[in-house]
């Protein structure tokens, strides 16, 4: 009885942490002839818009991140230029800003009243606007594109330097020129991580609300916070995150589909070979070309984004809110690193069981807390305040409410729902390096159960624990729609903050919060470069 006593509470625990989508699911036994009503009305008015701007948004996003992210990584992998090394970590940079700053930051500098349009019509004697409107469509996939190109960069370049560079040596040993080895040698074997890492690409898309809010676009993110707060029904709320969610898991398939590929590639490709081919040299025009390919992204993704912050920053550095900058540090910080500790600790649970006990309870209970990264943070939100409805209906007088809105409690709910998954997977790496021969060693020695876990397995997972915690933590620290409806009374975060100004058409003080979230993106960057390079 004891021994299936933990895995049977890990399993009622993860089913807490998917909560937000079993009340979706739930939502739909509501759906009578009110419901569907509504359901027509939105095919007749909204839902068409919705469908149409997501869908363009996504192929465009899609083709973006997927010529940039492979051009780039080809670039990095393939060829030796000079700078090359600067640029496999630097390529890496735009992770540290979220989408919805950098929309701010290019905002600011391009419309018709920022600094550049304004000196170029009292240089020049210009009159009207000189730049197209970037709140549209077009400008958010340019947000979008080099904002999340790195996803792809990540996983095709890992693809190349894994499986390509010996195939490209021995393609070249045959005579095959350039051109040939990397269309029919590279492209092919890098194609699984291109669409894994569009796939996680188009799902940020899809989850972005601060982009779609602050642009006007009305994709399916920004039509759930609208038929929540601005119209209050929930059903039409409930059924739009119904349908982006099975979106998302859609894209969730094709990723693990694609990851599939990949790893049957690397068992494939990784035989009998050792050492990487000499990356080819370049030098004169096609050395300049490698160069600009590379710096652009970074240019367009990270360096401008945050000039154009600075810009305001310097200028009114005098009236900027320090004491309240505070207290929204204050407060994010709270809020990221109670979120850190509690998902990396069950994490660890989860990933200590699953190592010692692998039962179907365990193996449920893991897949059901690896799902939560992939629900955008929208239906998360709806997910959770669904069943506080039904309470509040059922029960008038009932508390729940209160606690889950005007408390931590619904908004740490809600983060741990989403970034459990993260501090996972990175524990879960930890373990896949640990023998398992050592959990037999100790079990010899009389070590079982919380010893095993604290004497063995603790000094072996601390770093990737610290990992977990400081992933988890910065996910928090940029997360914007779950933290915008959840958040407790006066405990705005810098995320929320930056929108609200910014949306307020007051970027110059946007940029001291917004630019203290890149601050701290930049940690996991520094992390995840510093793995890369001890390849």
């Amino acid at each position: 009885m004891l021994r299936w006593l933990a895995p049977v509470a890990l399993l009622l625990l993860a089913v807490v942490l998917t909560l937000p989508v079993v009340a979706l699911g739930l939502s739909w036994l509501e759906f009578d002839a009110a419901g569907r009503d509504v359901l027509s009305q939105m095919a007749q008015t909204v839902l068409p818009e919705y469908a149409l701007t997501s869908l363009l948004l996504c192929v465009s996003v899609a083709l973006g991140v997927a010529v940039v992210g492979m051009g780039t990584a080809s670039a990095v992998t393939l060829f030796d230029f000079p700078g090359r090394r600067i640029f496999e970590w630097a390529l890496l940079l735009p992770l540290a800003m979220p989408a919805y700053v950098v929309a701010y930051a290019y905002t600011d500098f391009l419309q018709f009243s920022g600094p550049l349009q304004v000196g170029l019509r009292e240089s020049f004697g210009w009159e009207g606007r000189v730049f197209p409107e970037i709140r549209n469509t077009p400008g958010a996939v340019w947000v979008f594109t080099f904002s999340l190109y790195p996803y792809v960069y990540l996983l095709a370049r890992t693809a190349l330097a894994e499986r390509a560079a010996q195939l490209m040596e021995a393609a070249r040993l045959l005579g095959a020129p350039l051109t040939r080895r990397i269309r029919e040698v590279a492209l092919p074997l890098a194609r699984p991580a291109v669409a894994a890492g569009v796939a996680l690409a188009l799902m940020e898309t899809l989850a972005d609300y601060g982009v779609a809010s602050y642009f006007g676009i009305q994709t399916f993110t920004a039509g759930i916070y609208k038929a929540w707060l601005a119209m209050d029904n929930r059903l039409a709320a409930a059924q739009l995150a119904t349908m982006l969610l099975a979106t998302v898991a859609l894209l969730m398939w094709l990723e693990h589909r694609a990851q599939r590929r990949m790893r049957f590639a690397t068992l494939r490709a990784g035989r009998g070979s050792s050492a990487e081919a000499t990356p080819v040299r370049l030098a004169g025009r096609p050395a300049a070309l490698a160069l600009l390919v590379c710096a652009l992204p970074v240019l367009f993704g990270f360096v401008l984004p945050v000039l154009f912050m600075l810009r305001p920053l310097i200028g009114g550095w005098d009236e900027l809110p320090w004491g309240a900058f505070v207290q929204w540090s204050r407060n994010s910080i709270w809020l990221a690193g109670l979120s850190a500790v509690l998902a990396t600790s069950l994490a660890l649970a989860l990933a200590f069981a699953l190592r010692t006990r692998p039962g179907w309870p365990t193996r449920i209970a893991v897949q059901l807390t690896s799902l939560g990264y992939a629900v955008p943070g929208a239906v998360i939100v709806v997910g959770l305040l669904l069943p506080v409805g039904w309470v509040q209906t059922a029960w008038p007088d009932s508390t729940v409410g209160y606690v889950i809105t005007a408390t931590a409690l619904g908004i740490v709910w809600a983060y741990l729902v989403r970034f459990t998954a993260v501090a996972l997977q990175s524990v879960q790496a930890g373990y896949a390096r640990m023998p398992t021969s050592l959990d037999d060693s100790a079990r010899m020695l009389g070590t079982t159960g919380p010893g095993l876990a604290l004497r063995v397995h603790a000094p072996l997972l601390k770093r990737a624990t610290l990992a977990a915690a400081l992933l988890v933590f910065v996910d928090v620290m940029k997360e914007l729609p779950a933290t915008l409806v959840l958040r407790p009374f006066n405990s705005d975060t810098l995320a929320v903050v930056t929108y609200q100004l910014a949306r307020d058409e007051r970027l110059g003080e946007a940029a001291l919060p917004a630019l203290a979230l890149v601050a701290v993106g930049l940690l996991p960057v520094i992390l995840l470069s510093r793995t890369l390079r001890s390849r």
